[in-house]
C-alpha cells in the first residue's frame, strides 16, 4: 500500500495502517467484493466530502463482514477504523490528504493503482446514491469536479462509460492521481455551497422507503451506477 505520511496528529501511523491492512486481508478471500485498506479509504473519503453525514452504523457493514474473534480484537479494529475516518477530514482541512492506493505489477515493474480506492469511493457514493445521482444529473459542475476520479474509475473498470473510452496513458493516469486531493476539496466545498434541498431529502426518504428487491430479481450492481 502507498500511504500518506503527515504530521497531523489524528492520522494513523504506518504501523497502524499496516495492522489494519493485515486484518482486512486476513478476512477476505480471492475474487470476493470485500474492500481492502485502499477501498476503505476511498469509501470514507467519499463520505467525508459528501452531501450528508453517514454514521458508522451505515458504513461499517461495507467494511466488516464477520464477527470478531474476540472483544479485544474488535475494539482495536474499530478504533483504527474510527481514527482513519477522523483523519480524512482533518487532512483535507490542512491540505495534507493523500489517497491510500494499491499496487499492481506491470511489465515495467510495480505501479500505483486507484482501482481499490475508486471502488470504495463509488460505494461511499452508493450510501447516499439518491442525492448524488440527482445532483450529478442536474448540475454539470459537480460532474466536472469529479472528472479526474471518474476517469480513473472508468480506466480501472470500476465504472462503465456510456461512450467509448480511450485508456489513459501512464502520464494521464498519474496526473489524475495527483488531482484526487484537489477533487475531494472541491467536492466538499461544492456541497457546502450548494447544500441538499428539501426536495432532494424527500426524494431520498421516498427511495429508502421503497420495497426491497424481490427474491429472484437481478440485484442492483454495487458500484458504477452513479454516473449518468
Amino acid at each position: 500500500m502507498n500511504t500518506s505520511k503527515t504530521d497531523w496528529p489524528s492520522s494513523l501511523t504506518d504501523e497502524e495502517l499496516d495492522e489494519l491492512d493485515r486484518y482486512l486481508r486476513a478476512h477476505t478471500q480471492e475474487n470476493d467484493t470485500h474492500l481492502l485498506l485502499d477501498g476503505v479509504h476511498g469509501l470514507l473519503s467519499a463520505l467525508a466530502v459528501g452531501p450528508l453525514q453517514v454514521l458508522p452504523d451505515e458504513w461499517l457493514p461495507e467494511v466488516l463482514h464477520e464477527p470478531f474473534d474476540d472483544e479485544a480484537e474488535g475494539n482495536r479494529v474499530l478504533a483504527l477504523l474510527a481514527k482513519l475516518n477522523d483523519s480524512i477530514s482533518a487532512e483535507l482541512d490542512v491540505d495534507a490528504y493523500e489517497p491510500i492506493l494499491g499496487e499492481i505489477d506491470t511489465d515495467t515493474g510495480p505501479a500505483l493503482s486507484a482501482a481499490g480506492w475508486c471502488e470504495g469511493f463509488s460505494r461511499g457514493i452508493d450510501l447516499r446514491a439518491a442525492l448524488w445521482e440527482s445532483r450529478l444529473a442536474d448540475d454539470p459542475q459537480l460532474m466536472e469536479l469529479l472528472g479526474p476520479v471518474m476517469a480513473l474509475a472508468v480506466d480501472d473498470g470500476v465504472l462503465s462509460a456510456e461512450a467509448e473510452f480511450e485508456k489513459l496513458s501512464d502520464e494521464e493516469y498519474d496526473d489524475c492521481l495527483t488531482q484526487i486531493p484537489a477533487v475531494l476539496g472541491a467536492v466538499g466545498q461544492y456541497w457546502l455551497a450548494k447544500p441538499v434541498t428539501e426536495a432532494e431529502l424527500e426524494a431520498m426518504v421516498q427511495r429508502h422507503s421503497e420495497p426491497e428487491i424481490q427474491e429472484g430479481t437481478a440485484p442492483r450492481h454495487r458500484s458504477g451506477h452513479w454516473v449518468h
